[in-house]
């Protein structure tokens, strides 16, 4: 195993599930990711060693005083099986995704998983479409081989051929191939538009298919209300935005010419 994990706990573990996830668009895979380990009794397995990706740019000094410099934590959980159609779950959670050795990271995300001899990696991600903020999001689901793609057919999840799955999120898929590991991915519909807004409505689907395949019981009544508070922001937000654009692009028709010239006001009193 790489040696810039450390791993603080040695559970027996039967052939566990690895659940990664990094920020990303709409910020879906934390939301999701943060939700289980909140929702799940997971406990603390190790964490990889910040520092050899991370560079601090600078540090906080509390009441005057510099504190050390502080790096994104990278850490790995893990949950035994409590029934008997659960799996066991390693639950990685990286807090930001490094500008440099990013395939480096992937590898030393999965040497821990090869420790523990994962039967299968899962990442999760955005899935840009024209989707609006009011419809329920669909899931798609890729695989890193056919079989693993047959597989996915029993959840009903949707198909589009050809696509490209930015950062780590995919990233650590494409390294789990090379090294022969099963992995998915996968993808909640976000409205393009809307990309730099954090979507639990997304992260929401992903969960409901996520528990169906490892055969685990989340209470989502928190998440569902997260989804239904964030519908009703960008819902207000782009009332307020189109009354801006009505109000200072747009124009009363009784206001316009043939032309689109306002009239004289004191003209058209004669003319009529």
């Amino acid at each position: 195993m790489s040696s810039l994990a450390k791993i603080r706990a040695r559970p027996k573990l039967e052939s566990p599930v690895m659940l990664a996830a990094w920020p990303g668009v709409g910020n879906v895979s934390m939301i999701l990711a943060s939700y289980l380990l909140k929702k799940l009794a997971f406990k603390p397995l190790g964490e990889i060693e910040a520092s050899y990706f991370f560079d601090p740019i600078g540090v906080v000094a509390s009441n005057n005083v510099v504190q050390a410099p502080q790096f994104p934590q990278s850490r790995f959980h893990y949950r035994k099986a409590a029934g008997e159609v659960e799996q066991d779950l390693i639950l990685f959670i990286g807090d930001d995704q490094p500008a440099a050795k990013v395939y480096e990271l992937a590898g030393a995300v999965l040497d821990v998983g090869i420790t523990f001899q994962v039967e299968k990696v899962i990442t999760c991600a955005a899935a840009l479409t024209r989707i609006h903020f009011t419809e329920q999001p669909r899931v798609w689901g890729v695989a890193t081989s056919e079989a693993m793609t047959t597989e996915l057919q029993k959840y009903d999840l949707i198909h589009r051929g050809n696509l490209q799955i930015a950062g780590l999120n995919g990233l650590l898929l494409g390294v789990a191939k090379e090294r022969e590991i099963n992995g998915i991915c996968l993808l909640g519909e976000v409205p393009a538009h809307a990309s730099r807004i954090e979507n639990p409505m997304a992260a929401l689907a992903i969960l409901e298919v996520l528990a169906t395949m490892l055969g685990i019981e989340v209470d989502t009544a928190e998440l569902s209300e997260m989804a239904r508070e964030t519908r009703e922001q960008i819902k207000q937000a782009t009332a307020v935005a189109m009354g801006e654009y009505i109000e200072h692009f747009t124009q009363p028709i009784w206001q316009q010419g043939d032309n689109g010239e306002e009239f004289d006001d004191e003209e058209d009193e004669e003319e009529g």
